[in-house]
Formats: structure tokens, C-alpha cells, sequence
């Protein structure tokens, strides 16, 4: 699937209606939906609780503190992808605080090319965690029939005091045999035995 068949939910923390303003030029609904600006880290706060955002912009400094805290926590704990505007003189000195965090930074003024690129690699770094996240799901999914499985094959132990290796060609050949999963098999062995 091409990156421009995604749609980014994207919040814009800024307190500069100039900002904003430019920024919406960059921002179009076909790519980036829904787009919530809010002016404070504490309306940003409020607006991640709410929902999930793909992407984070910080419009540094805002009016009730600086920022960075935010876009860390955001990254570090949301699994949300942050950009900051810094102005250039800060641009090192903020670098140093969350590149750990792997939390993108431009400094202001950024010309139209700069922040088109770091919408770019914002896009790659999200679909690269959307696989990841599929995959948990996925170790975890697998995880949890191997659970179910072995305390079938526990419960076949205990009950029916078959060996493992007995319980584990049972559940096998039930799965073969009925064209289920061993999973199912399982489950249906937990309802009756257990």
C-alpha cells in the first residue's frame, strides 16, 4: 500500500495563529484527518487522553510551559510520533534533551521543503510501527494459544493421566481429524475437563 493511501490524525499543539495558519497549507484533509490544534501543553494533554493521534506538533514555547516533556512523553508512552519547532539557537541544546526519544525537531524558521520532508519521515516511521504493532499482536495471539493448548494438554494429563507427548499427539490428531484448529480442540477440551 502506497504512504499516500494513508490518513494521519495529526494534533498541532501552538499558541501562534500565524503558525497555525501556515502550517494548514501543509496539512491536507486527504492525507492528515482529523487535525485538532490546541494552544497549551495542558489542551494537549486533555486531547491525547480523548484519543490517539498519529502525529504530534509542538509549536515551541507555549504559554504554559516549554514543551518537550510533552512531545517525549507523547512519543515514549503513546507510541505518538512528535515534531517540535525550536528556534534555531535552542535547535542543539533540545536535540540533546529527546533524540533518545526519537522525537523529530526543526528549527524555526523551517523552510516549506524541510517541513514536507519531516512529514515524509514522520509517514515511514508510523507505517514501520504499524508493522510492529501488527506483529506484537500477532507473537501475542500466538502466545496466548500456546497457553491455551498446554493447559489442555495439563488438563488431559491430570484427568485422563495421558503422558505430554500422548495429550500433544491427541490434540493433534483431533485438530486433523475434525479440521479445527489445535486451539479449538483445546478450548473444547478446558469446557469438558474443566
Amino acid at each position: 500500500m502506497a504512504l499516500k493511501e494513508h490518513v494521519y490524525s495529526v494534533l498541532v499543539v501552538s499558541s501562534s495563529d500565524k503558525f497555525n495558519s501556515s502550517l494548514a497549507a501543509f496539512l491536507p484533509e486527504s492525507v492528515y484527518s482529523p487535525v485538532k490544534v490546541v494552544e497549551s501543553v495542558n489542551a494537549a494533554k486533555r486531547a491525547v487522553l480523548e484519543r490517539y493521534y498519529d502525529f504530534v506538533l509542538v509549536n515551541t514555547p507555549l504559554p504554559d510551559e516549554f514543551g518537550t516533556r510533552f512531545a517525549i512523553d507523547v512519543c515514549n508512552e503513546r507510541g505518538m510520533i512528535s515534531l517540535m519547532f525550536v528556534k534555531g539557537d535552542l535547535y542543539e541544546e533540545i536535540h540533546a534533551k529527546v533524540v533518545d526519544y526519537g522525537v523529530y525537531l526543526l528549527p524555526k524558521p523551517s523552510t516549506s521543503a524541510m517541513l514536507a520532508r519531516a512529514l515524509n519521515w514522520m509517514s515511514a516511521t508510523r507505517e514501520r510501527l504499524r508493522r510492529l504493532e501488527r506483529k506484537t499482536v500477532t507473537i501475542e495471539e500466538k502466545m496466548n494459544e500456546i497457553r491455551i493448548i498446554n493447559r489442555a494438554k495439563w488438563l488431559l494429563i491430570d484427568v485422563l493421566k495421558m503422558t505430554e507427548s500422548d495429550a500433544h499427539h491427541f490434540i493433534e490428531k483431533q485438530a486433523m481429524d475434525n479440521c479445527k484448529s489445535k486451539k479449538e480442540i483445546a478450548e473444547n477440551i478446558i469446557r469438558t475437563y474443566s
